[in-house]
């Protein structure tokens, strides 16, 4: 059970590894882009691909999606990145339904795990594998494999490591059940917890009366996707690189200078912070000297 790119490799490495995979649950076909073209999930794409069989429910309480679920009789469910699943659907295999999530639980519990880990600037990430119970993201941990953060990481370069080191983890943790040798670990909730909610567009917006190491690391979190945004004379602007920069002039956070030349330095709560990659409205994804031959931004 899977929707974007990050649980292709997953599905990928059981169907190598020669799993019995009887079928695959994603999402409906969506309208996308100009043309409102129906465009499939890519985990469909792949499964079609291999000719395994795609459900795309509505909603999993459906009884007609219910009955041809059961019908293939499958021992486990492997979920990666799919949406909240009902009870009747993860309790319905033998061996139960385990989920991939892209985090240490049971820190980053919830939505955006990889893009919270880096705007908190964390140092270390990873994977782990856990039955699904009643609460989101809680049930007993399988396997977590450990990832580091490096300081010029954003949140796309370590979705990138992650959802490879995910399906690698997804085989073990499959071959570890089916030889019916593996680890059940409670979740220790006794420690400080940091949440990994859904991030919306007003999440997204930079408060510029913070640090300027904690924007840094925010435009990091957002970069590629969904992406920081400011206002820029008037219009809205995605910055997707920063570089903190030493000994800035005091001013008002928000204020900009640029020599509309070669830098833009925004000043935040403790110092300035130098733009390099933005995308303005109306304009595409630049390198800020790009962006300023081409445009005067006072």
């Amino acid at each position: 059970m899977g929707t974007p790119e990050f649980a292709v490799p997953s599905l990928r490495s059981l169907v190598e590894n020669k799993s019995n995979v009887v079928a695959v649950i994603t999402v409906p076909d969506k309208p996308s882009g100009r043309g409102q073209k129906q465009t499939s999930s890519p985990v469909k794409q792949y499964a079609q691909e291999q000719g395994i069989p795609v459900l795309q429910p509505e909603k999993l309480k459906d009884p007609a999606f219910l009955e041809e679920l059961r019908s293939y009789q499958a021992d486990l469910q492997v979920v990666v990145a799919f949406r909240m699943l009902p009870e009747v659907v993860w309790s319905m295999p033998s061996y139960g339904t385990f989920n991939l999530h892209g985090s240490l639980l049971p820190q980053y519990r919830g939505a955006a795990p990889i893009n919270w880990a880096v705007i908190n600037g964390e140092k270390e990430t990873g994977v782990t594998t856990f039955f699904i119970e009643k609460e989101i993201d809680t049930g007993k941990i399988i396997y977590r494999e450990t990832e580091p953060i490096y300081d010029n990481d954003d949140a796309g370069s370590v979705y990138e490591r992650l959802m490879h080191k995910g399906a690698g983890l997804v085989v073990k943790t499959v071959e570890a059940i089916q030889n019916g040798d593996y680890p059940q670990q409670d979740q220790d909730d006794s420690q400080p917890l940091k949440a990994a909610p859904k991030i919306f567009r007003e999440t997204c917006e930079i408060d510029w009366t913070k640090p300027a190491s904690e924007i840094h690391n925010f435009v990091r979190g957002l970069s590629p996707y969904p992406a920081a945004w400011t206002t820029l004379n008037g219009l809205s602007c995605k910055i997707f690189k920063t570089k903190l920069v030493e000994g800035g002039a005091s001013a008002t956070p928000g204020y900009y200078q640029t020599d509309n030349k070669r830098f833009l330095h925004f000043q935040t709560g403790d110092g300035a912070l130098a733009i390099e990659v933005l995308q303005l409205e109306g304009k595409k994804r630049m390198e800020i000297g790009d962006l300023l031959r081409g445009t005067k931004l006072g």
